[in-house]
C-alpha cells in the first residue's frame, strides 16, 4: 500500500531539503509530491536545450507557492528528488522553472510513497539529461 504523509515544514529550512528529509525518514525512493505555502527566497534554474546546462538563478521576497510540484526516484543508486514550482510575488506576477531550493516561510508537503521498484534515472546522451530509463 502506497505510504502518504502530509506535514508542515519547518520555517527557515531549504525546501529540497525538507523533501529528502521526509522521503528518508519514510523510506521512500519513489513517488511523488506537491508543496503549498510560501518561501522567503528561491533559487531556481532552467534547461537550455541547445547548450545542454541548466542556468540558475535567485530571487529574494516573499513568494506565495502557487504550484510545486514533483518525483522521488534514484540517480546514482541514490534518492533523488526532482521538482518544479510556480511562485507568485506580491503584484501576483509569476515566475518558475526548475526547483533547486529555497527557505520557507510556511509550507505542507503533501508526500506520496509509491510501491514496487523506484525508477532509475540514467544520462541520456541525446537530451544531456538524466533521465528515467524505459523498460
Amino acid at each position: 500500500m502506497p505510504r502518504t504523509v502530509m506535514v508542515g515544514l519547518q520555517h527557515g529550512s531549504d525546501i529540497m531539503e525538507a523533501i529528502r528529509e521526509n522521503a528518508a525518514d519514510l523510506s521512500i525512493n519513489a513517488g511523488f509530491f506537491s508543496v503549498i505555502g510560501a518561501l522567503s527566497s528561491v533559487e531556481l534554474a532552467y534547461y537550455d536545450q541547445k547548450e545542454k546546462v541548466y542556468r540558475q538563478r535567485s530571487f529574494d521576497g516573499a513568494f506565495e507557492i502557487a504550484s510545486c510540484t514533483g518525483n522521488i526516484s534514484l540517480r546514482d543508486g541514490q534518492r533523488f528528488i526532482h521538482a518544479h514550482i510556480a511562485l507568485a510575488d506580491e503584484k501576483c506576477n509569476l515566475i518558475g522553472g526548475h526547483l533547486l531550493g529555497g527557505r520557507v516561510f510556511a509550507a505542507e508537503l503533501h508526500l506520496i510513497g509509491l510501491e514496487g521498484e523506484p525508477p532509475v534515472r540514467e544520462y541520456d546522451p541525446v537530451t544531456g539529461l538524466f533521465l528515467w530509463r524505459r523498460s
